[in-house]
């Protein structure tokens, strides 16, 4: 009887969706499906957090059902656009509106700024946020939304609400110009993206974001619809629909100008544009790309980030004028997520997303750059990430419903079980013509609770006419009892920190892959490679 035959593969790489099946025979690390997983920051696989109720059972909507139409983390709490409003929140559960009446430049206490008028955001499309610093205990918040003129907010003092000082305006650029897209650069506030102005840019007065009638404010045409801007080392990138400009000299009226960047590439939506790793991220027509200064001065880089993932994301780019788009960074651990919805279509359970970590290179897969995975049922229309006044990172996501979520929190879907996904290339163990009978298979996890995925093992490509195994329940999988970390029932003392998981397979054939799959509320765990046992028989 021949020897039984070892065979390791480690998890890595990400999924991969743009290759043939006969190439993926060398990449056993690969994923051919990754749902509800990430690229772990030190490998591996991992089954996504969830996300829960911001304010948990008490809390509330900040306007009835009316979908989340922005989110920015300010202060000690998060702002939220919803319907016509715009609102914000310290706890979730009690939402002061903040769109009111011209407010005089002194500012108002509490109880003034609550008892004025309301000045509906009528209208109000997907916002876009940026926070000017200046000397104010929060930094100054701006808002565009493409149906009103920007929305400029304050507040200061660092007591509870009704001790602090309160400051609200409307914006006006020119006349009823209302911008898709900001940015704050070098001291100047600017605008893009008005529906009748697609190809203008406005910027405001040097420290003086608010006015754009300024000695030093004024506006320069392109040739190309404006879709997106981000300021960008010492620079104010231009995202246009068919290419890419820079802005130079901002402060120089003599020599400010529009210096193209490329003429062959553009931006599908400039809510995917995100800086990350010293980079910026966005979606273009064939993929994601990063814009990268290179080591000759003034020479920029665009790169194709996503080659693995075309398919996916040629899907998303033939029907992104039907999705509302969000991106966010999870600084942390490097990685880019960018959420997909169709608000008249998807309900939450359909809704899809795209997370890119940025990898290192490894033995197992020598090349640095994103490795992907997909998640689904995370409607996200509206997404941010910030740091609070506190110093605390902080994610939240808000839906179609009109709920706000802490993003990337908890193990369910707001109480849903998390359906995930891990699937292996088909692996012939270096020889496509060989019977081979599986042994067994040791699997490395990194629990962090007590998990049960299921096991399925597919042979010769899944085959109809091939006998193949039933699914396999893994024993449960502890954590190790870690000191200052573990609870009380839940833990093995003395346990591996990343323990191999034994199951013994039955079953032959030619190549096979490995399904792992779980459909619960309980915590994630990463999933770092596997170990076979296998025994080769005659050539057929």
């Amino acid at each position: 009887m021949p020897a039984s035959q070892p065979f390791t593969v480690a998890c890595d790489g990400g999924l991969i969706k743009s290759t043939n099946s006969l190439a993926l025979l060398r990449t056993p690390g690969f994923a051919t499906k990754l749902k509800n997983f990430e690229v772990g920051t030190e490998g591996g696989y991992r089954r996504v957090s969830g996300f829960t109720r911001f304010g948990e059972d008490n809390a509330t909507n900040p306007n009835s059902t009316n979908p989340i139409l922005g989110l920015a983390v300010y202060a000690d709490g998060v702002i939220a656009c919803s319907g016509d409003g715009i609102f914000f929140s310290q706890d979730g559960i009690s939402w002061m509106q903040l769109n009111k009446a011209s407010v005089a430049n002194s500012g108002d206490n509490y109880s003034t700024f609550n008892a004025r008028s309301n000045n509906a955001r009528t209208g109000q499309g997907q916002c876009h946020f940026d926070i000017y610093e200046g000397t104010s205990d929060y930094g100054e918040i701006l808002i565009v939304d493409g149906a009103n003129k920007p929305f400029y907010f304050k507040m200061t003092g660092t007591g509870a609400l009704d001790t602090r000082t309160f400051y609200a305006e409307e914006i006006t650029v020119s006349g009823t110009i209302s911008p898709t897209v900001g940015t704050i650069h070098d001291k100047h506030y600017v605008v893009a993206g008005d529906n009748d102005n697609k190809n203008v840019i406005y910027y405001s007065g040097v420290n003086d974001i608010t006015n754009f009638s300024a000695g030093t404010a004024g506006n320069i045409a392109l040739e190309d619809a404006v879709i997106g801007l981000k300021s960008f080392r010492n620079e104010l990138f231009i995202f246009c629909k068919n290419s890419i400009h820079k802005l130079v000299s901002i402060n120089d009226a003599s020599n400010i100008a529009i210096v193209p960047v490329t003429d062959n590439v553009g931006c599908l939506d400039g809510h995917s544009i995100q800086e990350i790793a010293g980079d910026l991220i966005f979606l273009a027509p064939d993929g994601f790309r990063t814009v990268a200064g290179t080591s000759r001065i003034g020479d920029i880089e665009l790169s194709s980030i996503s080659k693995q993932i075309q398919p996916l994301v040629q899907k998303i780019a033939n029907k992104v004028n039907t999705f509302t788009i969000s991106s966010v960074v999870i600084g942390d651990r490097s990685q880019y997520r960018l959420f997909y919805s169709d608000s008249s279509a998807d309900t939450t359970a359909t809704s899809r997303g795209i997370i890119g970590t940025l990898r290192p290179g490894s033995t197992a897969n020598p090349t640095a750059g994103f490795q992907w995975s997909e998640t689904l049922g995370i409607q996200a229309p509206a997404i941010t990430a910030g740091f609070n006044s506190l110093g605390l990172e902080q994610y939240f996501h808000g839906d179609f419903e009109g709920r706000v979520f802490l993003h990337d929190n908890g193990n369910s879907f707001n109480g849903a079980n998390v359906v995930a996904e891990y699937q292996t290339p088909d692996i012939d163990y270096g020889d496509l013509g060989t019977l081979k009978t599986l042994h067994f298979i040791k699997m490395s996890f990194g629990p962090e609770g007590r998990v049960q995925p299921t096991l399925r093992v597919r042979f010769n490509y899944d085959d109809p006419n091939h006998p193949q195994p039933d699914d396999y329940l893994l024993a449960s999988i502890p954590p190790p009892s870690l000191l200052g970390d573990a609870l009380f029932g839940e833990g093995v003392f003395g346990a591996s920190e990343k323990p191999l998981v034994r199951q013994q397979i039955q079953g032959s054939g030619h190549s096979n892959f490995f399904k792992l799959r779980s459909d619960d509320i309980r915590t994630p765990y990463t999933i770092n490679g596997f170990f076979i046992d296998y025994i080769p028989s005659g050539r057929r």
